[in-house]
């Protein structure tokens, strides 16, 4: 079986998709243009069905199981929005779901998790050990394991934004990406470079954990240690496997982008965009807001919001704490 997407695989999964999901628009975002210098334009996948794009790689790989896979129910591990994803696919098939999730997920995305029927099991642990804790809980019970993003399937299904994005903005010069476990930019990224290689693709990564980075650097996947960035769904210790050498081959450029300028970059979205998104969805405005990423006044760039799961009193004790 391959381990990564094919432009093919994005395009089945788009139809397989059509149906289930909405196709997010692409908002000019005008008021931040003269922060960032450039003509900016945002894909808002806030506005998902499950707030955040996790629902397109999850819905993807399940309705391409075999129904008698998917009997026993399926498992996986998250920081939340996939486990939001899964547990809706789940629902909509009528399966059981059991997510594995860290114990600082913000108690929204586990409250939103359990609402839509999903089993959830605290796990203090990193991403490492809250698989092998999955895998464990698979083999006795029988279920079907979907992972976030070392799945092909899933790639597929979350390289569908990558495919929108060009529908509705075909002279795009540039694409944002924020990266956590490097699913979502590996699928987008196929999807643009074997559609217009031209496309300059960046991946957006928290200074704290510089995962791929400092593997592009080093040539192999170099793993860090653990540490409390607000961007707590790009909280991943090592570069997935997979995702690994796609994004080498794809990605143009990853930049590293600290807490204060997410947190900038989210205040921006609400105040100019009229947009709440999560400090993960809203790394690539705090890339631009920083100056980490070169762009010209003419340049069309399209920033990927990847979620808005966080709750509000959170976001605006945020906000505050960023004015003081």
């Amino acid at each position: 079986m391959r381990n990564y997407p094919t432009i093919q695989d994005i395009r089945e999964a788009r139809e397989r998709l059509k149906p289930h999901i909405r196709h997010t628009p692409l908002l000019r975002a005008e008021k931040i243009e003269k922060d960032v210098g450039c003509q900016l334009y945002l894909k808002p996948e806030t506005l998902q069905i499950t707030g955040a794009f996790k629902i397109r790689g999850a819905l993807n790989k399940a309705l391409s199981l075999p129904r008698q896979e998917l009997a026993n129910g399926v498992i996986a591990s998250s920081s939340g929005n996939h486990a939001q994803g899964l547990s809706y696919a789940a629902r909509m098939l009528g399966i059981k779901v059991i997510l594995v999730l860290p114990v600082t997920t913000p108690a929204i995305k586990i409250a939103n998790t359990r609402a839509l029927g999903a089993e959830v099991i605290l796990f203090d642990g990193d991403t490492a050990a809250r698989w092998k804790k999955v895998y464990e809980i698979a083999e006795q019970n029988n279920y079907a394991t979907i992972h976030g993003f070392e799945d092909p399937v899933v790639m597929a299904g979350q390289g569908t934004i990558g495919c929108e994005i060009l529908d509705d903005l075909d002279d795009v010069d540039t694409v944002i990406v924020p990266v956590g476990g490097g699913g979502l930019i590996s699928g987008i990224a196929t999807a643009i470079k074997e559609t217009k290689p031209s496309v300059r693709v960046i991946g957006a990564e928290p200074a704290l954990t510089p995962k791929y980075f400092h593997s592009r650097i080093n040539k192999e996947r170099t793993s860090f240690p653990l540490k409390n960035t607000i961007a707590d769904g790009l909280r991943i210790s090592v570069p997935g496997q997979n995702p690994y050498p796609i994004i080498e081959k794809y990605v143009d450029e990853i930049v590293l982008v600290d807490d204060e300028h997410i947190i900038a970059g989210m205040r921006s979205l609400a105040r100019d965009a009229k947009l709440i998104a999560e400090p993960a969805a809203s790394i690539g405005i705090g890339a631009l807001l920083a100056g980490s990423i070169e762009v010209r006044p003419d340049e069309k760039v399209c920033a990927v919001l990847t979620g808005g799961n966080w709750d509000l009193c959170d976001l605006a004790e945020i906000y505050r704490a960023a004015e003081q």
